[in-house]
């Protein structure tokens, strides 16, 4: 009896391979905020940074993910800061600056001089510095970039990545790896260009929104969308989102080009992602076997979506 019943189930197996076999995403919850445009997440210190690119402020949220507190940036009279004015910024990161925790926001670059900006947020005092990169970004387009559009930023071993997201008339992805401090020395630090990506969608282009890196696992996750835009400017019809993965991250500095080790289809794992432009990742927990993801989307109607999820390593 016991061995037609495990006949059985290896019969079973081979009908069903997928039966037992664990997702490895699962969506735990969903939360809409009436924050606008939300592109960039951090979480530090128990506490989770977003920022919007026409948002004035930063907001803060507890990991229940409610709100505790905002951080004003811009004096506006308005909700959203006008967009032909808006100083985009479009990723927000955890660097060391003289050895102090700082967050660090980057505008996109891609509308001078409005976009040509980053801020360095104290996040035990909330006190901030706004500094110009007009000479950082210039040698960026100078190296190869000509559409300069800054939407993801993460410090890894040895110095800080930024990712540049092309569009389908300039459908170029690449990662900009430079040193901590940048704007300290913007006339000098290094800047070296590594193509990046991986065509999975023909009719959009799949360009990257958001860096986030696993010190525990050296991995750099990759918010990655599909919108149907012709430049760095416009908005387009939203696509779908992926999240990319590329392991071992710090050995692959000095490689010209990188292709993602793992392109997880979101809409595909749960279909809630549909009609959301996932804009950045954070890391809230991570152990041996997984890690626990927050996610962001800007839905392009004044409000955003969290989104927070377990993935299997």
């Amino acid at each position: 009896m016991r061995i037609i019943i495990c006949l059985t189930l290896l019969a079973i197996q081979a009908v069903f391979p997928g039966c037992n076999k664990k997702k490895e995403v699962v969506l735990k919850e969903t939360r809409e905020l009436k924050y606008p445009s939300a592109s960039g997440v951090i979480c530090y210190n128990k506490v989770i940074y977003i920022i919007g690119d026409d948002a004035p402020y930063i907001l803060t949220l507890d990991y229940e993910l409610n709100i505790k507190d905002s951080i004003p940036l811009f004096d506006t009279s308005g909700k959203r800061i006008p967009k032909n004015t808006k100083p985009d910024l479009e990723s927000l990161a955890l660097v060391n600056d003289h050895k102090n925790p700082t967050l660090l926001a980057m505008g996109s670059g891609s509308l001078i001089p409005y976009r040509n900006i980053c801020i360095l947020l104290d996040p035990v005092t909330n006190i901030f510095q706004t500094i110009r990169l007009d000479t950082f970004y210039k040698r960026i387009n100078d190296a190869g970039i000509k559409e300069l559009n800054i939407e993801g930023a993460a410090s890894i071993p040895g110095g800080i990545l930024l990712a540049s997201r092309g569009n389908k008339a300039y459908p170029k992805n690449n990662l900009v790896l430079t040193t901590s401090g940048f704007w300290n020395n913007q006339d000098s630090a290094e800047i070296r260009l590594i193509k990046t990506g991986v065509n999975t969608d023909t009719s959009f282009f799949n360009g990257i929104s958001g860096l986030e890196y696993s010190k525990k696992s050296d991995r750099l996750l990759l918010a990655v969308s599909t919108e149907n835009t012709y430049n760095s400017l416009a908005d387009g019809t939203i696509g779908k989102s992926y999240l990319w993965i590329i392991n071992d991250i710090s050995s692959k500095k000095r490689f010209s080009a990188i292709n993602p080790n793992r392109v997880i289809d979101l809409e595909e794992t749960d279909k809630r992602f549909i009609g959301q432009k996932i804009e950045s990742v954070c890391i809230l927990n991570e152990t041996r076997k997984q890690m626990e993801l927050l996610l962001v989307s800007d839905n392009d109607k004044g409000s955003s979506v969290l989104f927070r999820l377990l993935l299997e390593k």
